[in-house]
């Protein structure tokens, strides 16, 4: 069925749940989920995009019932946990290549898609600062490297000047044409769930056709802005974990813990089970510490 007009914006996060089908249906689900939530927003009264929901809200009936043995169907803090360590596992996979001078296509898939799986993040709630700079950050640093590749520039590495309202909202429907990007190359060091089913776990998507950066007037320079941008924050597990304190402190009498404080200290919890499937130690370590240091003293 083809995507109404008014649905435009979210035609790449119905793309990137096509891609993960097969290889991770909860990516999936919470894509269309977004897309549903945010086309019911954009318009639900015309017949066109009231027949486009009713599809959507049938796919995600037919999945949740396939994935009801999933907790991270069932469970949102388990689901929450899921696509943020997926997104932010792609925002450092490109963010470690842009640093280290290798562009090419699948980092800018990376950095694109991460950018997506942030958005869809909402349906659980209010994003993060920490994850909304971590988005605008990544979508402009698709477009930048994207442009520049395509005007035969050689993109500035690591984390260069970005202006406050310079990012990319509006993505061109043309695609990526230029890059000629494939279902397959080179993914070191990223999740194995976003290696396609018939290749082997170094290899990652690239962008699906209908994917890619206007050019023109309103997109990205191709140029590094001016504006100083070196406060990103990098996701946890960048760099090497913090070590393990050699002597834990031991739980302090009369602390009392609110109802608040079990659920923060179950959803670290649960993140580090998530982080751990990606087989991301550093990343499970700091949420399991988070976890203890909120049990033992009452703090985070």
């Amino acid at each position: 069925m083809a995507l109404p007009v008014q649905f435009r914006i979210i035609q790449h996060h119905l793309r990137t749940a096509q891609e993960h089908e097969k290889r991770d249906p909860v990516v999936t689900y919470y894509c269309r989920l977004y897309a549903m939530q945010t086309g019911m927003k954009l318009d639900s009264k015309t017949p066109e995009c009231r027949k486009f929901l009713v599809k959507l809200m049938d796919q995600l009936e037919t999945m949740k019932k396939e994935l009801s043995d999933n907790e991270s169907i069932s469970q949102e803090v388990v689901g929450n946990a899921h696509i943020e360590n997926y997104a932010l596992k792609l925002f450092l996979y490109a963010d470690n290549e842009d640093r280290a001078g290798q562009f090419h296509k699948n980092m800018i898939k990376s950095f694109y898609t991460s950018s997506l799986l942030l958005d869809v993040l909402s349906v659980f709630g209010e994003l993060s600062e920490e994850n909304i700079q971590h988005r605008k950050y990544a979508r402009w640093k698709a477009t930048y490297i994207h442009n520049c590749l395509k005007n035969g520039e050689t993109p500035q590495p690591g984390p260069i000047g970005m202006g406050e309202d310079e990012e990319a909202d509006e993505f061109g429907a043309e695609g990526f044409s230029g890059l000629g990007l494939s279902h397959g190359g080179s993914f070191r060091g990223g999740p194995p769930s976003q290696a396609s089913e018939d290749q082997d776990h170094s290899s990652v998507p690239g962008p699906a056709p209908g994917i890619g950066f206007a050019s023109g007037p309103g997109s990205a320079p191709s140029g590094p802005p001016t504006t100083n941008y070196n406060n990103i924050h990098i996701p946890p597990g960048a760099h090497a974990p913090a070590n393990t304190p050699a002597e834990l402190p031991p739980p302090a009498g009369g602390i009392q813990l609110s109802p608040e404080d079990f659920t923060k200290a179950q959803k670290y919890c649960k993140y580090a089970g998530s982080a751990l499937q990606y087989e991301d130690v550093g990343t499970a370590i700091q949420n399991l510490q988070k976890a203890l240091k909120l049990l033992t003293t009452g703090k985070e």
